[in-house]
């Protein structure tokens, strides 16, 4: 955004400051805030302190002190930010993900080398858990997690030399000794319950493979009583819904009698899809695309897909008295003129659900690489240049507060937005 489109929303952005930096107890804390949210969205190539001080016509150190060492609370500010988001946006669904950092070095926070979908490969680089509110037209981020990589638990070293070696770098990081390592899927969930707890209730739980091929993860999300459409690999395990335990019978003699279980072994998912055949898919059209084309004029998002009703099978699944798993949908991607379908997803959705429905929230992960677009090269994600744990949320605060505020600026007044 350039300063004529400040000029314009001038108003509107010192309203916005005002109320999601209320919780921050110093008048200079607020107004440096204030400054830092301007110089993100302010136009220029990189985002970190020197350079956005030096176009905004400040000291950069009262940027570096208030990211750095200022002891503001990131928590009350995100908590405003997401129901802002989530006001602003009315989302469909609620989609988890995670996105890696490139760095340079080992000093900075939970930086190791470690598997970033960002950089397509194992690289050393921070990676950083995320929900975002989410419909086909909008989104933004609700609330992040730094992941923790388990060198940088010292409750994981080997040996007592390594663990001070950690805590070493622990300290010069700032990072709280509350802070441990945990999957990423534990990350997301705690996010999930932060947001729950503030009143808020997703409509549909999304989320690539990474976290629907962890069963704990989608049965923590029953527990929840929360809808998921959760991408999972083709070899995951399941019997068809129609299949029915069975209670072999009691043989003489002591011990405990057998429970019903089913009497074949489960397929897995790409069994049953293939088993099922082409004759079940349907094409469907999950939405419309920018890129036009001669075979293509409406610009159509579509694919051919099956759905089938299942059970999953995985042993830490429960079962009902009567040895049955709970029922569930699968659908599968299979493009015409492929050998074989391409993409699984496992949805708890109602039995009546249609697949338009189905495959129109599985596919709605594609707002989440917008997202991650915009914060990064447009609002400054990947220009933060400190190593402390504190610094990373400050900034990855301000920088969700800056797209929150550019998103709803698109939604109600496009010509006044300017670019992220």
């Amino acid at each position: 955004m350039d300063a004529a489109g400040f000029a314009a929303v001038g108003e509107e952005l010192d309203a916005f400051a005002g109320q999601v930096f209320s919780s921050l107890l110093r008048s200079d804390q607020r107004a440096t805030a204030g400054v830092y949210l301007r110089g993100l969205m302010l136009d220029g190539r990189r985002k970190s302190m020197q350079p956005m001080a030096a176009r905004l016509g400040v000291d950069h150190q009262r940027l570096q002190q208030f990211i750095t060492n200022s002891p503001w609370d990131v928590v009350p500010v995100r908590r405003t930010l997401a129901r802002l988001a989530i006001q602003a946006i009315e989302p469909q669904a609620w989609v988890v993900d995670d996105t890696g950092q490139a760095k340079e070095g080992t000093e900075s926070a939970c930086v190791a080398r470690q598997y970033s979908g960002t950089l397509g490969k194992i690289g050393n680089c921070q990676v950083a858990v995320s929900v975002h509110a989410v419909t086909d037209k909008a989104s933004a981020p609700l609330d992040w997690r730094l992941f923790m990589p388990v060198s940088w638990d010292d409750r994981s070293a080997s040996t007592e030399e390594s663990a001070a070696e950690v805590r070493r770098r622990r300290r010069r990081c700032q990072i709280p000794d509350t802070q441990h390592h945990r999957p990423k899927w534990q990350l997301a969930l705690e996010m999930i319950d932060d947001l729950l707890a503030l009143g808020h209730r997703p409509p549909v739980v999304v989320a690539d493979a990474g976290y629907g091929d962890t069963t704990a993860f989608r049965l923590a999300l029953t527990e929840r009583d929360l809808d998921y459409v959760l991408a999972i690999k083709g070899t995951t395990s399941a019997h068809p819904a129609d299949a029915v335990p069975v209670t072999p019978a009691r043989t003489p003699g002591r011990g405990r009698p057998p429970g019903p279980s089913y009497p074949d072994p489960p397929s897995n998912c790409k069994d049953l899809i293939m088993a099922a055949g082409r004759s079940a898919r349907r094409k469907v059209t999950w939405r419309r695309g920018t890129r036009t084309g001669p075979t293509n004029r409406t610009a159509a998002m579509r694919s051919e897909f099956t759905a089938l009703r299942i059970r999953p099978a995985n042993r830490d699944i429960p079962r009902a008295d009567d040895g049955t798993l709970p029922e569930q949908w699968l659908i599968a991607e299979w493009p015409a003129g492929a050998p074989e379908p391409t993409d699984y997803w496992l949805a708890s959705l109602p039995a009546d659900t249609p697949i338009s429905t189905m495959v129109r929230l599985a596919k709605i992960r594609w707002r989440i690489e917008h997202d991650y677009r915009e914060l990064k090269t447009g609002v400054g994600l990947d220009h933060f240049e400190g190593r402390s744990w504190t610094g990373w949320h400050h900034h990855a605060t301000l920088v969700t507060a800056a797209h929150v505020f550019l998103t709803r600026l698109r939604m109600t007044n496009p010509k006044a937005s300017g670019q992220a």
